[in-house]
């Protein structure tokens, strides 16, 4: 059943939803003595502008940081850390947030020592520095990047209560670097060229078989994120982007591209990154990231404080084939879909935020989001996945996730369907 309101009316709730907060906040500061006296922050001169050359967060947002799941990998260098998603706002991940995905640890790499190497099926193999690449033309992006494995840990059931781990092997930064067409033909891309091999220089040596079509659209070498250098950790000074495919894609410290005419088979696209199937077959090169959405806030880190009364649910889409036009939100389990408002940019493969007001009555609720992107797809129920994949994968986890929220506040990550 279907519950949906008209824009006049949905307008007028949400008019009548600020002023009564509006209101419970000015009946709550009448008697406040942080309001009434003068504090100290306003009797005391502060830090001066160069006690740090590098802005870093009020010691008071100390506690916002990346995690990782302790059990989760036997040592620290091939692992992974989580974004915390709980924490956040809008679409663009802080660079010092995005989580971390290593298979040798990081790489310290000095860019006056940094080269890549383009060979294979070219006219004339070469060898560019990082400021060779910089005299390209350069372009600004912004595109999610999600790991392959996001959501993996939930493909049997409710594993981890946290939107940090259940969904934060994503972020969704601004790449500045040029395209990796612009570089590939600088060597001459021979006719018989179908696919690209990208090798990373970490002690893994992690590489990746990337379709020329693929290459050739929309693919970036990079340099910087949000405005400033990689960091370390994110493949500094150089990475591939490959936008809306899985982030195993998008290789770190990237070293060289071989042209070639076939997929090389590394293992890292057979024993690692292709989906097992119930039936014991596997899904191999299935590279697009599908239409997802999840609920950051209320979640289990991030329950409800303030009681009954108005009451904003906020959460995060993403698809790998564009843009999300319509994000629906359910408190009831979906037996009752609501429009939710997707605000901020909408922009190709890339995050959107979206929300959700409404007058919370303080009974139990469960809390579900689904994602529409502008082919037609519509984010699937974990069992429709599970009916057509089985529960032996670890990758590509789109399934609607569903938080249970009682009636002092409390989240819990729960599975319906």
């Amino acid at each position: 059943m279907s519950n949906k309101f008209g824009p006049s009316r949905r307008k007028f709730l949400a008019t009548s939803l600020a002023a009564s907060v509006a209101a419970s906040g000015a009946r709550a500061g009448a008697s406040d003595p942080i309001i009434t006296e003068v504090q100290p922050w306003a009797q005391e001169l502060g830090k001066g502008v160069d006690e740090r050359g590098y802005g870093l967060p009020s010691p008071h947002e100390a506690h916002v940081l990346r995690k990782s799941v302790p059990w989760l990998t036997a040592e620290d260098t091939s692992s992974i850390n989580f974004t915390p998603l709980h924490q956040l706002d809008g679409i663009i991940t802080p660079n010092g947030l995005a989580f971390e995905r290593h298979h040798s640890g990081v790489a310290e790499i000095n860019p006056a020592d940094y080269r890549l190497m383009i060979n294979g099926l070219v006219d004339q193999p070469m060898v560019f520095t990082l400021q060779d690449l910089m005299r390209f033309p350069r372009h600004n992006k912004v595109y999610f990047l999600e790991c392959t494995a996001n959501s993996g840990m939930e493909w049997r059931g409710p594993q981890l209560n946290g939107v940090q781990f259940t969904h934060g092997m994503i972020h969704n930064v601004m790449y500045t670097g040029v395209m990796l067409r612009d570089v590939l033909a600088a060597a001459g891309v021979k006719t018989a060229g179908k696919w690209v091999l990208a090798e990373g220089a970490d002690a893994a040596g992690l590489s990746r078989s990337i379709p020329l079509e693929k290459a050739l659209d929309d693919c970036m070498i990079a340099f910087k994120m949000n405005g400033e250098a990689l960091r370390a950790e994110q493949g500094y000074p150089v990475r591939l982007v490959v936008p809306g495919w899985e982030g195993n894609m998008w290789i770190k410290w990237l070293r060289r591209l071989e042209v070639g005419d076939q997929p090389w088979h590394h293992r890292e696209e057979t024993a690692r990154y292709t989906d097992l199937l119930a039936s014991g077959n596997s899904r191999r090169f299935t590279w697009m990231m599908d239409a997802k959405s999840v609920i950051t806030e209320p979640s289990p880190q991030a329950p409800i404080l303030h009681g009954k009364g108005p009451t904003i649910i906020t959460g995060l889409a993403w698809s790998g084939q564009g843009v999300i036009p319509r994000v629906d939100v359910t408190i009831d389990g979906g037996v009752n879909w609501h429009a939710a408002r997707v605000d901020g940019p909408s922009l190709d493969k890339s995050l959107h935020r979206f929300y959700f007001e409404f007058d919370w009555d303080g009974k139990p609720l469960l809390l579900q989001s689904r994602a529409h992107d502008t082919t037609g797809y519509v984010q699937p129920t974990k069992d429709a996945l599970r009916s057509i994949r089985g529960e032996v994968s670890n990758y590509h986890n789109n399934g609607i996730q569903t938080w249970s929220v009682e009636s002092d506040g409390v989240v819990e990550n729960v599975e319906i369907s």
